[in-house]
């Protein structure tokens, strides 16, 4: 699994790296470009996530119909074009459609259907964590790299350095990605069309549940370097921003440690939902902290507990998405569930900005822990993924034809076939039947 998963965490990486290494020092050099204000400033730090979100589902549902790895090349040489323009950028409009197009390369769901294509199921929160690492170190990498070559050689090599990366993570794809399996499945043209996806009332519960996870994690993204950094007199704690890497980085490696446990207990032990709720109980706890902290080691506590909520949710969410939509929907399905959350991101940083504005972080916690609430409850009463099983059947001793037919019993979810690997492949509820009863009506 490693091989297969590794080259494909690294392009995300590289790719992740490339949009996190400017927003430490971002702002500061819009605010210097011919044009600027501090509104459209805003709008270049934070912008890409409304391209993500708009090219998230197009971007998914063309791997599915054209193949994952010619629409990876699409998004990568997107966002090549994107970072390129970025550093030409001599005024703020210019800067601001780099941005975009460098959120318009919008490849997180075709990666996420690439990997579910490679990893059976039973493997795919482990292959989700692996991914979610390689992410979260390129996040610490960029946090110490952005500061010493922007500072030491401009802010616009940041954007040169996003670009010759993209173009390694062209290299990777096409010398170290396998190539996916050829799928074939019976379902009919009007059964995969766009609106299917929303058809399914589980996946349409994961939809929602990536806003809730995303929208929380720029509404904590927000009030923590505000709040470490303000002065006593302002309700902060007075931190230098250079002293922010001693809340983050301890966060941060204690969050993707907990994203292990999270992946064991929720597939090997189908504990999924459980483990859902656990991470919404942490995010409620650490707002909590953070919104009523009076002294600082209080505030980190709160920070600590955002990060071991926020990761445990990391190896599930789109492992359990995958589960949940049918196989030629994979695409479209994860596309739809990466743009609910770039909405919540979206969303996040203005309810956040407003809420600050207006109040303080007393009232901005007690919004996020009303929001928790009933995060929690449409959690506790979704269904598991957990409760589908899958059989897989060699096409050397089972008859294709009798496992098509399989999909007429109400027990069994789906049947396709996986060419590459000559096997069929049968989806079916545990609450009705067992492997031993599908493998049985095949005799």
């Amino acid at each position: 699994m490693i091989k297969q998963i590794m080259p494909l965490s690294l392009i995300v990486a590289l790719r992740f790296f490339g949009l996190f290494i400017v927003l430490p020092v971002l702002s500061i050099y819009a605010l210097e470009m011919e044009g600027a204000t501090p509104f459209l400033a805003g709008i270049v730090v934070g912008g890409y996530a409304l391209t993500q979100a708009i090219f998230q589902v197009p971007f998914g549902m063309m791997s599915d119909k054209f193949g994952r790895k010619q629409i990876l090349l699409l998004g990568l040489l997107i966002f090549i074009v994107g970072s390129i323009i970025a550093a030409l950028s001599d005024n703020i409009y210019m800067l601001m459609a780099g941005r975009f197009l460098q959120g318009a390369g919008a490849i997180g769901s075709v990666v996420s259907a690439m990997i579910a294509d490679l990893v059976k199921e039973e493997q795919r929160a482990n292959a989700m964590a692996i991914m979610g690492g390689t992410i979260a170190m390129s996040f610490a990498a960029a946090m110490i790299i952005a500061p010493i070559v922007g500072g030491n050689w401009g802010i616009d090599k940041l954007f040169w350095l996003t670009a010759i990366l993209s173009v390694m993570a062209i290299g990777i794809l096409f010398t170290a990605v396998p190539k996916p399996p050829t799928i074939i499945h019976s379902y009919s043209e009007e059964e995969s069309k766009f609106f299917e996806v929303f058809k399914d009332k589980a996946l349409t519960r994961m939809y929602v549940t990536f806003f809730f996870h995303w929208l929380t994690m720029t509404m904590a993204f927000f009030i923590i370097p505000l709040v470490m950094t303000q002065s006593l007199v302002e309700g902060g704690f007075g931190w230098e921003k250079a002293e922010l890497w001693k809340v983050y980085f301890p966060a941060m490696v204690i969050g993707v440690i907990s994203m292990a446990p999270a992946a064991i207990f929720g597939e090997k032990y189908g504990k999924g939902k459980e483990i859902f709720m656990i991470s919404v109980a942490c995010i409620m706890i650490a707002f909590l902290a953070m919104g009523f902290a009076g002294e600082a080691w209080v505030f980190v506590i709160g920070v600590v507990f955002f990060f071991i909520g926020f990761n445990m949710f990391e190896p599930l969410l789109q492992s359990f998405v995958a589960k949940f939509a049918k196989v030629h929907q994979k695409g479209a399905a994860l596309g739809v569930a990466n743009t609910f959350g770039y909405l919540g991101i979206f969303a996040g940083g203005m309810l956040a900005g407003w809420l600050m504005q207006h109040y303080d972080r007393a009232v901005l916690s007690m919004v996020v822990m009303a929001i928790a609430v009933i995060w929690f409850i449409w959690v506790a009463t979704m269904p598991s993924p957990n409760n589908r099983g899958n059989v897989y059947l060699s096409l050397d001793i089972f008859d294709r034809e009798k496992v098509a037919a399989l999909t007429e019993h109400e027990a069994i979810v789906e049947s396709y076939v996986n060419e590459t690997e000559h096997i069929a492949v049968v989806k079916y509820d545990k609450d009705l039947i067992d492997e031993d009863e599908v493998r049985g009506m095949l005799s």
